[in-house]
């Protein structure tokens, strides 16, 4: 099992949860579901107490990896899996990222 945190603008919303490599979890974090201010951080995992699974990666994780050529590359750069989307997430969600969603891995 392979746990990450999920930051929007830096402020933690919740974990992303790889049970299993066809289960997937988010949940919101208890303090950002609670602020009024903060969004969803998509608009198909919306702001709910409930836990989100999944049989495979949400897609708004998984639009914010490479395509093609530039994913095949950061694999074989990083050491990660083709297939191993979350994985790759990981390895290349931590930082300047399109948009304000970052995923950094939780020890553990």
């Amino acid at each position: 099992m392979r746990k990450s945190a999920v930051y929007r603008n830096k402020i933690l919303a919740g974990t992303l949860t790889e049970a299993s490599r066809n289960n997937f979890i988010f949940q919101y974090d208890p303090e950002y579901f609670i602020n009024p201010k903060m969004p969803a951080i998509s608009l198909t995992i919306p702001k709910t107490r409930q836990e989100y699974q999944s049989d495979s990666l949400f897609p708004c994780f998984f639009n914010m990896l490479s395509e093609g050529v530039n994913r095949k590359l950061q694999c074989r750069m990083l050491h990660v899996d083709e297939n191993d989307f979350f994985g790759l997430l990981l390895a290349t969600a931590g930082y300047d990222t399109v948009g304000a969603i970052t995923v950094k891995p939780i020890d553990g």
